[in-house]
């Protein structure tokens, strides 16, 4: 997949007064994070970031254009309005090529899993995971095939197969994912009682 480029241009002024400004102009206040701590504070159309990032995951890399300027960034965070879901806000972090980061990659299950077509629950508790590696080794998302999992069995986080150079960093013994056998709710529930001497 060729990388998404987004084009910025650089705002001078700040403040709730100048975002709501930009907002009304069809574009998204935004900032961009460096790494040494430096901020740039930019807008984008508000239409093609939408169009441009549909299947992006939270650890897909960007190129940020800002004013003919490019920056390989990821979104760290967008802030939405609770009332129309549209973006107020994003803050966006500069990756430096071969310089480690740390990022949450998502977990996308594949497959149609045993244990659920013979009648058992599936539970998902873990939806991503923390990674470290370089930029051009972190993997946009990862993507687990839980067809042969059958019930009362789980996938753990040390079960993942991460590319080469990928380090995890969340707990090797959290469960992704597991089938639970379906308990019959008819059935009665027959309680044990100790007779008293």
């Amino acid at each position: 997949m060729s990388q998404v480029v987004l084009n910025a241009r650089k705002r001078e002024n700040k403040g709730s007064g100048e975002a709501r400004r930009v907002r009304r102009a069809g574009r998204i206040p935004a900032v961009l994070y460096g790494r040494s701590g430096k901020a740039i504070s930019i807008d984008l159309d508000a239409r093609d970031f939408a169009n441009r990032t549909k299947n992006i995951s939270e650890s897909t890399i960007l190129k940020v254009d800002i004013d003919g300027k490019p920056y390989d960034a990821f979104v760290k965070d967008t802030q939405r309005n609770i009332q129309d879901n549209n973006i107020l806000h994003i803050d966006f972090y500069e990756v430096e090529s071969g310089v480690s980061l740390r990022a949450r990659v998502t977990i996308q299950l594949k497959g149609n899993a045993i244990g659920v077509r013979e009648g058992g629950l599936l539970e998902f508790p873990l939806h991503e995971v923390e990674v470290e590696c370089l930029p051009k080794d972190l993997p946009e998302r990862i993507e687990l095939d839980i067809s042969s999992l059958g019930t009362n069995q789980s996938i753990y986080v040390r079960d993942l197969k991460l590319g080469e150079g990928v380090r995890l960093i969340t707990g090797s013994d959290q469960v992704i994912v597991l089938i639970k056998l379906a308990r019959d709710e008819s059935a009665p529930v027959v309680e044990e009682t100790v007779a008293e001497e």
